[in-house]
């Protein structure tokens, strides 16, 4: 089988990268995303940075999105609607795929609108409680739509739905363990709770500066791994790099190879609050500190936030409030209560399905014989 996946952004590739860990060894898979990941910077995407790691081949596409508010970027990113479109005729019509694979962000659109003129099958995987944008676009052309969660059934055609679950990814069920070379011996020597802190694949200026802000009391009590970003505008990490320590490691971005390592090693997480990482918590049994991202489309990482720490699993600081003294405030009540959080994912019934990458490869196999 010739098997195209694309997907935009750090969130929408978990799951896609998930998938490809347990395709089968003679599938011919090529991956279509975003070389950079926002406008204007030349900050590469994850999509890219794994695909160069694991070797997997990987075109570039040039696309543009509708954007909700009119930035100096605006014009531009309409002109490249267009390109977008042809690319994606042309390296569909060159590699000519069985099946093409989507799991949302913007630059799944242009993709999937040419695998429809060319005929060929699209399967749309979503990870979200709702629905999001690219993939209620894509559906009408869809031939299957995996959803995540129960919630989501309504939001799509029932007679192409599929419950599958969440794809959880492979160094998330089998951590490798391997230390990554930024941690130290002095580090792991140490008993102090460790608190993994991470604004997503791009980082957070935001978390960064409220992190910055308290980090001194923070480290007389914990541990602490932070996953800085490396956008250049704002020199977050070169800032921070400064103050690294026996008990502060920064890091500019964590390869999905190690982040199972981290969760491992972690008591508390401070995080966005992507669907994806959410079903890692839960599958790793890991309370977190959520920060939901408020310019996600129809506040979807507060859905998800929400969903999460209604099971007790977890609580919510919303970006508003987001300074110094609550953040740390946040974390001391979460570490005096973590045993609680602990015993809450026993009690919850939030179902991770460990065979979900598995039950989506079903679907595609399933429609490539059709």
């Amino acid at each position: 089988m010739k098997l195209i996946i694309t997907a935009g952004g750090g969130g929408h590739f978990a799951p896609a990268l998930s998938v490809y860990q347990q395709l089968s060894k003679d599938t011919d898979i090529l991956i279509i995303g975003r070389k950079y990941s926002l406008e204007g910077m030349k900050t590469l995407s994850l999509e890219y940075k794994t695909a160069k790691e694991y070797g997997i081949k990987f075109k570039p596409l040039i696309a543009g999105r509708l954007q909700r508010t009119f930035t100096r970027y605006t014009f531009a990113s309409l002109l490249k609607i267009p390109i977008g479109l042809v690319q994606s005729f042309y390296m569909l019509s060159t590699f000519q795929p069985d099946v093409v694979f989507a799991t949302g962000g913007y630059v799944t659109v242009p993709v999937c609108i040419a695998a429809f003129f060319l005929r060929i099958p699209i399967v749309i995987h979503e990870q979200t409680l709702g629905i999001g944008l690219s993939n209620k676009i894509i559906s009408y052309v869809a031939k299957a739509i995996c959803i995540s969660f129960k919630e989501s059934e309504a939001c799509y055609p029932k007679e192409k739905t599929v419950l599958t679950g969440n794809p959880i990814r492979q160094e998330i069920m089998s951590p490798s363990l391997s230390v990554p070379d930024y941690i130290t011996k002095e580090f792991l020597s140490l008993s102090d709770p460790v608190v993994y802190i991470t604004g997503g694949s791009l980082g957070s200026h935001g978390i960064n500066l409220a992190v910055e802000a308290c980090l001194s009391k923070l480290l007389k009590k914990y541990r602490i791994i932070h996953q800085t970003g490396d956008a250049q505008k704002f020199a977050d990490f070169e800032r921070l790099e400064k103050r690294k320590s026996h008990r502060y490691i920064p890091v500019r971005f964590i390869s999905p190879n190690q982040t199972g390592y981290i969760l491992k090693l972690a008591d508390l997480v401070i995080s966005r609050a992507g669907m994806n990482s959410i079903s890692e918590f839960i599958y790793t049994k890991k309370p977190a500190l959520l920060i939901p991202l408020m310019s996600t489309q129809k506040g979807e990482q507060k859905k998800n936030a929400l969903y999460f720490t209604h099971a007790g699993l977890g609580q919510i600081l919303s970006e508003d409030n987001l300074s110094e003294e609550i953040l740390y405030q946040k974390v001391e009540k979460m570490m005096n209560k973590i045993d609680e959080y602990k015993n809450n994912f026993k009690r919850s019934n939030i179902l991770i399905r460990k065979d979900a990458a598995k039950k989506v490869i079903d679907v595609i196999t399933s429609i490539d014989k059709n």
